[in-house]
C-alpha cells in the first residue's frame, strides 16, 4: 500500500506512530553507541565558540581543538575531584548515619503500630519478604552495576574522541546535511542547523551558569541552617536539578533523610524543604528564563513525558539528554509545515502577549462603541 497525501488521515497517523515506535526501539538497542555520541554533540557545540576564536587567531584546527578539549577535561576533572572528596567525607560517616536512621526507623515502626495497628512482627515479615526478593535478584543487580561502570568508562573514553572528530569534520558534516536534502529545502536545513546550534549552546552554557548559582545558593542556605554535608547536598541538588521537576524532589528527599540523623527538631526539616524549594521556585521562574533563554521553551507536560521516556529508553543518560532532544525535535517540527502542529504542542506559548491582550481590549471597545452608535 502506498501512503500519499490522498491517504486517509488515520492511516497516515498510524504510519507516523509506527515510525516513532521503531525509532524508539532503535534508540533503546543502540544506546551504548548513541548516548556517548549525543553527549559529544552537546560538548562539541559548547566548545565551538572557543575553537572558532582560536582559529580566527591563526591557530590551526587540530591544536585549537586540542586546547579546547584539554580545557574541558580540566574543568570536568576539577568538578569530579570536588565531588569525590565530598562523597569520601560522606562515606566515612555512613556507620553513624545508619545508626541514626535505625533509631528513626524504630520510632516509625512504633508510630505504625499505634496508629495503624500493625504489629512489629507483621512489619518485619513484610520487610523480610521484600529483602528476600531483592536478594533473589542480587546477581542481576551486580550485573547491572558492572555494566553501568563499564558504560561510564566507555563514555569517558569515547566522549573526547567523538568530540574531537565532530569539531574536526564539522564542515564536512554540514555539507552532507545540505547534500542529503533537495535544493529547495536548503533554507529549511540552514534554519534547523542555525537554530539547533543556538539552542544547544544557549542551553549548555546557561545550564552551567544556572547550576553554579543553584549549587552556591543551596550550599549557603543549608550551611546557615547548620546542615552537615551542606556543600555536598547543594551541589547534588544543582546536578539533579537538570532533570525537570523530578530532580529537585529527589535531591530534597535525600537531603531530608540524611539530615534526620543529625537534627533534633522537626522544624529544621521544614526549613530545609523551604530553603531548597524556595531556591527552586526562584530558579524556575527567574533564573531559567533569564539565563537559559527562550530557545528551550518546552511546556511542563512534555518535559516530564520526555524525562520519563528518555529514562525508559536509555536510563540515567536519557534523563539528562531528554530536554535538549525534545527542544531539537521542536525546532525541526517548526520548520516543516506538516509537523508544525506537533511543534506547537511541544512549545509553551499558551500565555497571550501584552501586545495581543491590548489588541483584544481595543477590538472589544471598538465593537462596543459601534453597537452604541448603531441606529
Amino acid at each position: 500500500m502506498v501512503i500519499d497525501k490522498n491517504s486517509p488521515y488515520y492511516i497516515k497517523l498510524g504510519f507516523k506512530f509506527l515510525v516513532i515506535f521503531f525509532i524508539g526501539y532503535f534508540i533503546n538497542i543502540a544506546q551504548n553507541i548513541l548516548v556517548p555520541f549525543a553527549f559529544a554533540i552537546l560538548l562539541a557545540v559548547l566548545l565551538l565558540p572557543i575553537n572558532n576564536f582560536l582559529e580566527r587567531k591563526k591557530i590551526s584546527r587540530v591544536p585549537a581543538i586540542a586546547f579546547s578539549l584539554a580545557l574541558s577535561v580540566i574543568v570536568i576533572g576539577a568538578v569530579i575531584y570536588f565531588l569525590s572528596t565530598q562523597i569520601a567525607n560522606f562515606v566515612d560517616d555512613i556507620p553513624s548515619i545508619k545508626k541514626h536512621l535505625s533509631d528513626h526507623f524504630i520510632q516509625a515502626q512504633r508510630w505504625v503500630k499505634s496508629k495503624l495497628h500493625v504489629s512489629f512482627r507483621e512489619q518485619n515479615e513484610y520487610l523480610n519478604n521484600a529483602a528476600e526478593k531483592i536478594k533473589d535478584s542480587g546477581p542481576g543487580y551486580i550485573t547491572d552495576t558492572f555494566f553501568s561502570i563499564t558504560e561510564a568508562l566507555m563514555l569517558a573514553i569515547l566522549l573526547p574522541i567523538y568530540t574531537f572528530l565532530l569539531l574536526y569534520y564539522r564542515d564536512l558534516i554540514k555539507s552532507f546535511l545540505f547534500a542529503v536534502f533537495r535544493k529547495e529545502h536548503s533554507e529549511k536545513v540552514s534554519n534547523v542547523i542555525i537554530e539547533s546550534k543556538k539552542m544547544i549552546h544557549n542551553y549548555m552554557l546557561g545550564l552551567l551558569i544556572e547550576m553554579g548559582i543553584v549549587a552556591t545558593s543551596n550550599s549557603i542556605g543549608l550551611m546557615l541552617l547548620g546542615v552537615k554535608y551542606a556543600i555536598f547536598f547543594g551541589v547534588l541538588a544543582a546536578v539533579l536539578n537538570v532533570i525537570p521537576y523530578i530532580g529537585m524532589f529527589t535531591a530534597t528527599l535525600f537531603t531530608v533523610l540524611i539530615s534526620l540523623t543529625t537534627i533534633t527538631h522537626t522544624s529544621e526539616i521544614v526549613w530545609i524543604v523551604v530553603v531548597m524549594y524556595g531556591i527552586h521556585i526562584i530558579d524556575v521562574n527567574i533564573l531559567m528564563p533569564k539565563i537559559v533563554g527562550s530557545k528551550v521553551r518546552i511546556n511542563a507536560l512534555i518535559s516530564i513525558l520526555g524525562v520519563i521516556i528518555g529514562g525508559a529508553l536509555t536510563g540515567l543518560s536519557g534523563l539528562f539528554l531528554s530536554v535538549p532532544a525534545v527542544a531539537l525535535i521542536k525546532i525541526i517540527c517548526d520548520q516543516l509545515e506538516d509537523l508544525r502542529p506537533w511543534g506547537m504542542l511541544l512549545g509553551d506559548n499558551i500565555t497571550p502577549t501584552k501586545k495581543y491582550k491590548l489588541y483584544q481590549r481595543m477590538t472589544k471597545k471598538a465593537a462596543v462603541r459601534q453597537q452604541a452608535t448603531a441606529p
